[in-house]
């Protein structure tokens, strides 16, 4: 398929998709006009790294852990490895920081709320 039909099965852009693509993230062949040629399976990959973003890991992170990933569920593939176990634990606890972070935040937003209203 070509990038504009990517682009709108998946409602990412086409200049995220090429972001994707120069990132290592995704691949594409060139047809013989040079235009991209995405596979069927590249729905899942972009659906997959989108799901990766929004967790807030970064390119570079997302590209070590895309091989170690089965686009259509998200499990691990015959490659996977202890260390995927590991990066992702890791990055599950950084977000459950944030969380508790954030949880504080609202916190300290209800008490000032709260005392405002009493006024």
């Amino acid at each position: 398929m070509r990038i504009g039909e990517l682009a709108r099965r998946t409602a990412v852009s086409e200049r995220s998709l090429r972001y994707y693509e120069e990132q290592g993230l995704l691949t594409a062949e060139r047809t013989p006009g040079g235009h991209r040629d995405y596979p069927e399976t590249a729905v899942d990959r972009v659906v997959r790294i989108q799901e990766l973003y929004a967790a807030g890991l970064h390119s570079t992170r997302i590209r070590e852990l895309l091989p170690c990933m089965r686009d259509q569920d998200g499990g691990p593939s015959a490659v996977a490895t202890p260390r995927l176990v590991d990066d992702l634990t890791a990055e599950r606890d950084r977000i459950d920081r944030l969380i508790a972070d954030l949880v504080r935040s609202r916190d300290t937003l209800d008490e000032v709320i709260r005392a405002a209203g009493e006024s």
